[in-house]
């Protein structure tokens, strides 16, 4: 299911963390979420959880790539996935790229079946933890408007700071 409209312009924007006192965590407490990290790299497994996540919002970045090239990016030491399973289902996935002292979220999102019930919060904040845990003096993020609503706010909230926002027309590769 794809947004009904596309906008005319991409708005992207660029949020970063640089002090680990300003993370204010969302867990939820069920004995029926549970984060696990992917330790093998397994390119169909991960296509499926980009797909079904990231289709509604359009995202082509890796869907475009060869497995030969994912499967490579996912072997990076300093990448990880870690997959939250709801009663043993995926539910959704972070990525965490390190450079150096600064850790990206490259990627993070639910499949639109959980939605609505703290995940979000829930794995966004696990994703942070990991970060700040693995020696991480920044640690940033962006959106942009293709995607969830509620993504800018949760990173706001978990304690996320604008520092940029950069706007274009929207690219094809969208349409």
């Amino acid at each position: 299911m794809l947004t009904a409209t596309m906008p005319e312009k991409l708005v992207t924007t660029y949020l970063e963390m640089t002090r680990r006192a300003a993370f204010r965590p969302g867990y939820v407490d069920d004995k029926d979420f549970v984060v696990m990290r992917m330790e093998v790299p397994d390119v169909p497994f991960y296509r499926f959880l980009y797909s079904a996540v990231g289709g509604q919002w359009r995202w082509r970045d890796r869907l475009v790539i060869s497995d030969e090239n994912l499967h490579e990016a996912l072997s990076d030491p300093h990448t990880t996935v870690d997959v939250l399973y709801s009663s043993g289902i995926p539910a959704g996935y972070i990525e965490l790229a390190r450079r150096s002292e600064s850790t990206e979220i490259a990627y993070f999102g639910l499949r639109p079946n959980y939605y609505g019930k703290g995940l979000g919060k829930h794995l966004l904040s696990w994703g942070i933890a990991q970060a700040w845990s693995d020696g991480a003096q920044r640690v940033w993020v962006h959106t942009c408007n293709l995607d969830a609503p509620a993504a800018l706010e949760n990173y706001l909230k978990r304690g996320f700071s604008i520092y940029d926002v950069l706007e274009e027309p929207m690219p094809s590769r969208y349409y």
